[in-house]
């Protein structure tokens, strides 16, 4: 059975997924900086550096939420690149588009409401497709690379980042203590959503990760894909081409 944020729900993962999503958005911003201690920046640029030699024009930032890898994507872009960020949860989008309004950066990147599952996009489109922290969160995982992999260009490149389990003994104990025990009363104390924060540790456990994520994006036809482990494993860089 897939892991869900609202097992109570009887509505699919998709749909749970925007929802609870739409509840956190004001607070998912504040909550990633604090929850990670400010690790999830480092994460970001580390995975975005994996696009300089490319320098993308085209670029589509699956699952964007709030835009700040969309944002980030452009460090590492062509001068006159423009990004599309796709997302289930018009909420997170609502955020993102006044960061952008903020920033000046809403004639670079785009914020569309989409099911990243069934992309609105033409095959062949994009020099990158990139994802932070949402292709665990896809209903069906084969489908959404699958998708990612068609609208990129022959020759393009993906960038995932995603989290990931340690392995290694005394970390794996600490880091299961506190994505089980501290994370989620932190996270339901800041976001009032009572499920949002015992989802993501059930979703991190449940989504396969390492050598098992590098083969599903064999399966689905990427080539060349790669696997760098980040911050002792917690997060992780996966990266392929097409």
């Amino acid at each position: 059975m897939a892991v869900v944020p609202y097992k109570d729900d009887t509505a699919g993962k998709k749909s749970q997924v925007a929802h609870m999503f739409n509840s956190i958005a004001g607070k998912y911003d504040f909550l990633n900086h604090f929850l990670s201690v400010g690790t999830d920046i480092y994460w970001r640029r580390k995975a975005v550096s994996e696009l300089k030699a490319l320098r993308p024009a085209r670029i589509l930032d699956i699952a964007t939420g709030t835009a700040d890898f969309a944002i980030e994507t452009l460090r590492a872009a062509s001068t006159d690149a423009q990004v599309t960020g796709v997302d289930i949860s018009e909420g997170m989008l609502e955020v993102g588009r006044r960061k952008l309004q903020e920033k000046g950066l809403s004639n670079r990147i785009q914020l569309e409401l989409g099911d990243s599952e069934n992309l609105p996009y033409p095959d062949n489109h994009f020099d990158a497709v990139t994802a932070s922290f949402g292709v665990r969160n896809f209903e069906n995982l084969t489908k959404g690379l699958t998708e990612m992999r068609r609208v990129l260009r022959p020759g393009g490149k993906l960038v995932i980042l995603e989290f990931s389990k340690p392995t290694a003994f005394p970390l794996k104990q600490a880091y299961n203590f506190y994505f089980r025990r501290v994370l989620p009363v932190f996270g339901k104390m800041i976001s009032k959503d009572n499920s949002a924060y015992t989802y993501l540790p059930e979703s991190v456990q449940a989504f396969p990760d390492g050598p098992d994520f590098l083969a599903i994006l064999r399966e689905v036809g990427f080539n060349t894909p790669a696997w760098q482990p980040l911050t002792f494993g917690i997060s992780s860089i996966y990266t392929a081409h097409k």
